[in-house]
């Protein structure tokens, strides 16, 4: 039996892009319902959707009887026999219900379910296919600039990217392609929410009831999979990001590893005259980014970390996780960066407290000690034990008799070379 409801959701459906089998059940448990409202809760009954033909068949079972005190739950039997000859009184028959007799008022109820359905399908499709893409990133168009944020269109999706994942200085305009990172999706009618006074997340009713979709240019996977997209390396898993640390649209630091020693990690991002890298510092609005290479070895680790400066010297203390870095005098502007934005990214992404010396202070401070206490050679760092012992066997025991044996003189100590005695 044809049916306007079954066309015009048919319609919807196709427009929407929900599937005909989930519409099917929904259109049969809509009618399902209404067959109970109709002829009760006992009734047998049957709803049989056919969406390709846009039909759909109901039944009802009623008994067969010669004369009807219930006509929802029994048939006439000379109404009965109209259909099938062979039917006796007393039987079960599967009576066509059309769905006109069901009246006005159900009819209206039934679109209005439909619809109702049909909304709520819309917005669990899609808040299921993106909460899997988080993490992924999009191409999509700014379709509106408000005073909290951005709205961009990704074909028919709409997005929100909050003032506080944008990258700062960067003003996108309406129209603007711009590509975003997926960071969360809100189920509807569920806002996270920040408490000022607590500072912790409260959950409060929003006024929306789509999913709300929150994509960030400002987090930090946003550089990883940026980094993923322009280095194959890294997209082939030869070459793996370790840590990252990052301040939008100021300063990035981005530690990588090679799992094959043939490649160069560092080079392999930044690379030939520096393409890769300067494709995502443009996507990033001029965003400074420091490619170093991992090392497991903290005093290494830091010394890398506080680039662009060259610290002569990193003392790390690992009881306390502290480490001091003794700085040239002229880089130390560049070793604390603006704001102290250098130092900070160092901490974040060793891991470690760094404190920045001037290397003037630092030897201004050892010379004062030097006349209070003499240290042994076990307490000078980089003296290897088999090195201690040739200096001892010298008559070497402190490091105050090591200054004043001097260069000269380390060079005549036998298994000492001109290399060793000038790091010494």
């Amino acid at each position: 039996m044809k049916s306007q409801i079954v066309a015009a959701a048919a319609e919807i459906a196709r427009e929407n892009r929900i599937d005909k089998e989930d519409l099917r059940d929904i259109l049969e448990d809509i009618f399902m319902t209404l067959m109970k409202r109709k002829y009760g809760e006992e009734a047998e009954f049957d709803v049989i959707v056919n969406i390709d033909r846009g039909d759909m068949e109901i039944y009802v079972e009623k008994e067969v009887v010669k004369e009807v005190t219930d006509p929802d739950t029994q048939i006439a039997l000379e109404e009965a026999v109209k259909v099938d000859p062979e039917v006796e009184e007393g039987e079960l028959f599967a009576e066509v219900v059309s769905p006109e007799s069901f009246g006005r008022r159900l009819i209206n109820i039934a679109k209005q379910t439909l619809m109702q359905r049909l909304g709520e399908y819309e917005k669990e499709k899609v808040y299921q296919e993106y909460k899997s893409r988080v993490g992924e990133i999009i191409i999509g168009d700014v379709h509106q600039e408000t005073r909290n944020g951005y709205f961009i269109n990704v074909d028919r999706t709409e997005m929100f990217m909050p003032r506080s994942e944008s990258i700062p200085n960067e003003r996108l305009r309406r129209g603007d392609s711009v590509r975003a990172l997926i960071k969360e999706v809100i189920k509807p009618d569920i806002l996270l929410d920040v408490n000022e006074e607590q500072d912790q997340p409260r959950h409060r009713r929003r006024r929306s009831h789509r999913p709300e979709i929150i994509v960030s240019r400002a987090d930090e996977r946003f550089l990883i999979r940026l980094f993923e997209i322009e280095v194959p390396e890294i997209f082939d898993g030869i070459v793996e990001i370790k840590k990252v640390a990052r301040k939008p649209g100021e300063r990035s630091k981005i530690a990588v590893e090679s799992v094959d020693k043939r490649i160069d990690p560092v080079g392999a991002c930044v690379g030939m005259r520096g393409v890769r890298i300067q494709s995502v510092v443009r996507e990033l609005n001029g965003e400074k980014i420091d490619v170093i290479a991992y090392s497991s070895e903290p005093e290494i680790f830091i010394n890398r970390a506080l680039t662009p400066a060259k610290p002569i010297r990193v003392i790390y203390n690992r009881e306390d996780n502290l480490a001091v870095a003794i700085i040239p005098d002229k880089d130390m502007g560049l070793a604390m960066g603006r704001g102290e934005t250098n130092r900070e990214l160092a901490q974040q992404l060793s891991g470690v407290n760094i404190e920045l010396i001037k290397e003037s202070e630092f030897y201004a401070n050892a010379d004062e000690q030097e006349g209070d206490e003499i240290l042994s050679l076990e307490d000078l760092p980089g003296l290897s034990p088999s090195l201690i012992e040739k200096l001892k066997e010298a008559g070497v025991d402190n490091a105050q008799s090591l200054k004043e044996l001097g260069l000269q003189g380390l060079l005549e100590i036998p298994g000492i070379g001109q290399k060793t005695a000038q790091k010494i």
